[in-house]
């Protein structure tokens, strides 16, 4: 099947490349010459573990393409993926300038079926505005092109993406068009061989479904870092609590684990998108959603609380190292991550910091530019030399299991702060270590 993928992007290079992985013919378009010759000269733009090797694989086989020719990719696809960036306006609501001018270009140069698949993430009714701009540019031509408009959201973890496409747990498909209905059960049929995942909605209600599903997840979250604030009140341990909760079928284990917050290009946006939609309409306000907002942005300071707390709220001479900067394990992305909180609130304080991330350092520098109070290291146990404690943000595998000796040595005093609650309190501070965790 011939596949056009607009935008390289996290969800659009993703996609494009498991498409093309089961044997579809995919050309990704993006405006971005130097993006596009990066990914023909084998590079991609972004660290999502098992792509590169894909892309290249791929692209060695034919059967996928990279292009900046618009006329060439709406050409190319009957299936046309629109997989831009919807980045929040000031007010919280998704941009939705990319989405249809994206729309308007295919119109412009249809010249036969085509279905055109919303795969960004996209504020409800995004479909019917899709349909109008296509409409409007094919009655401009005075032509009468048959398309059709799917809705069809993302459910990609960062750093587990390319598992989750190739092997989903849902996919949704919001469409009333038969014809278009069955092209897409024939391009997923070779992700859902063991049982059917594919689930028909209209187009708003899968809008809808992927605001929803996210919503709920970060409230997961939330609420959990709130009951772990209440822990630590209490005297209670929160892993304890959370083994307990999770234990209900009912409830689960996933998205139970409390932290400094979170981050990423989905919860952050999404909630407040979600929140944004329902202040238009009457009688409909989001207060939940509202409430594991601001939760949220609450904790993202929570490190830089427990230091305060520690070490006083002048940090004038103080200097910390940092593990972990990308908003989550196996990626690069810096968007919302908690760390840019706890490093804004340090160096408000007056402290510098040493930062180590196995990926995410490069883009680190690039978001917060030429910060001479921020230095980065080459290991993690470089970036422990002559810090008054060190502060875990992001939960790397690599720092589950550290040499405690060692930390202890190279640190000025033997205080760990721990996000992410990595390790056993009783362990740790039998090894002679402050420990600050959150809520145990």
């Amino acid at each position: 099947m011939k596949i056009t993928v607009i935008g390289t992007g996290y969800v659009g290079l993703v996609s494009g490349a498991c498409l093309a992985e089961v044997g579809n013919d995919v050309l990704c378009l993006d405006l971005d010459l130097e993006k596009i010759r990066v990914l023909e000269a084998g590079g991609i733009p972004i660290f999502e573990p098992g792509l590169q090797d894909m892309v290249q694989r791929n692209v060695a086989a034919g059967r996928l393409h990279f292009t900046t020719d618009v006329a060439r990719a709406v050409q190319h696809g009957t299936i046309q993926f629109i997989a831009v960036g919807t980045p929040p306006d000031e007010d919280g609501s998704a941009d939705m300038q990319y989405v249809l001018a994206a729309a308007r270009n295919i119109g412009r140069l249809m010249t036969d079926y085509k279905v055109v698949v919303d795969k960004s993430t996209v504020p409800v009714g995004t479909a019917d505005k899709v349909q109008a701009a296509i409409a409007d540019e094919l009655r401009q031509r005075g032509v009468q092109t048959p398309f059709a408009v799917v809705s069809n959201p993302e459910f990609l973890k960062e750093g587990a993406a390319v598992e989750d496409f190739m092997r989903p747990d849902r996919i949704i498909v919001g469409a009333s068009d038969e014809q278009a209905i069955l092209l897409m059960r024939a391009l997923y049929a070779p992700f859902q061989r063991n049982r059917e995942r594919l689930i028909v909605t209209d187009a708003r209600s899968a809008e809808l479904t992927k605001y929803a599903a996210n919503a709920m997840l970060a409230t997961r979250i939330s609420f959990m870092n709130e009951l772990a604030n209440l822990a630590e009140k209490l005297g209670a341990d929160i892993e304890m609590v959370r083994q307990g909760m999770g234990s209900d079928p009912r409830i689960g284990y996933h998205f139970l684990y409390p932290g400094c917050g979170y981050g990423g290009s989905c919860f952050p946006k999404d909630v407040k998108a979600l929140i944004k939609t329902a202040s238009g309409e009457d009688d409909v306000g989001l207060k939940v959603l509202a409430a594991v907002e601001a939760a949220n942005e609450a904790q993202k300071h929570v490190l830089g609380r427990k230091i305060k707390q520690r070490l006083g709220d002048d940090l004038t001479g103080r200097h910390f190292a940092v593990w972990g900067l990308a908003f989550k394990p196996n990626t690069d992305d810096m968007r919302e991550a908690p760390s840019l909180e706890l490093l804004a609130d340090l160096l408000a304080a007056g402290a510098t910091v040493t930062a180590y991330d196995p990926v995410a350092m490069h883009e680190a520098q690039r978001v917060l530019g030429n910060e001479p109070r921020v230095s980065y290291a080459q290991t993690p146990n470089d970036a422990l030399v002559g810090a008054d404690a060190l502060v875990i943000v992001t939960e790397w595998k690599e720092f589950r299991s550290p040499d405690f000796d060692l930390i202890k040595a190279r640190l000025k005093q033997p205080l760990i702060v721990d996000g992410r609650n990595l390790y056993d309190p009783a362990l740790v501070r039998g090894q002679g270590f402050d420990y600050l965790a959150i809520g145990r």
